[in-house]
């Protein structure tokens, strides 16, 4: 089992210049806030596996992780639990001409934890859904499309009267 890491110091590892390391670590990520809703990765921790590259005058690192969220689904309310995977690089190269400093590396360690939260965040999907084939919520009545009837749920044509007066101007 894979033991649990916040961050890594990577001069431990002791690289020569072309060498690297390979381990998995057990990385807790704090809950999300997407689309004004709460998701937790599920059992707050997760499994990650990390590279490490050393090169001629720094690092190269692998970040690679499955989550499983626990929120709402984002077009019905029900219960999702979506998994996203994340496969994430960063480089720290210092150095004359060219330099990338990973905003993760500081003082000879990278900030797992932040890194696996951040990487997470940019991978999700623009929604998190219960069913790829969620049909959401009905915006006449706001009953869940997923379980009502097509044949039985329909609505008079005539739209909300409460809005009629609208339908009267004239915008040219």
């Amino acid at each position: 089992m894979a033991q649990r890491a916040d961050s890594i110091d990577v001069g431990s590892l002791d690289l020569r210049s072309g060498g690297g390391a390979r381990f998995d670590a057990q990385v807790r990520i704090e809950p999300l806030q997407f689309a004004g809703q709460r998701y937790a990765v599920a059992g707050g921790e997760l499994e990650a596996r990390v590279d490490v590259s050393r090169t001629m005058s720094g690092f190269a690192f692998r970040l690679r992780l499955d989550a499983r969220l626990v929120g709402p689904c984002t077009r019905c309310l029900a219960d999702a639990e979506p998994t996203v995977g994340v496969d994430a690089r960063e480089v720290e190269q210092p150095g004359e001409a060219e330099q990338f400093h990973s905003p993760y590396f500081a003082d000879g360690r990278i900030a797992l934890a932040r890194w696996a939260r951040d990487a997470l965040v940019l991978a999700l999907p623009p929604q998190l859904l219960c069913r790829e084939d969620c049909r959401g919520l009905c915006a006449v009545c706001g009953a869940d499309l997923n379980s009502a009837d097509p044949e039985e749920h329909r609505h008079e044509s005539g739209g909300d009267p409460r809005w009629a007066k609208l339908g009267e101007l004239k915008l040219d």
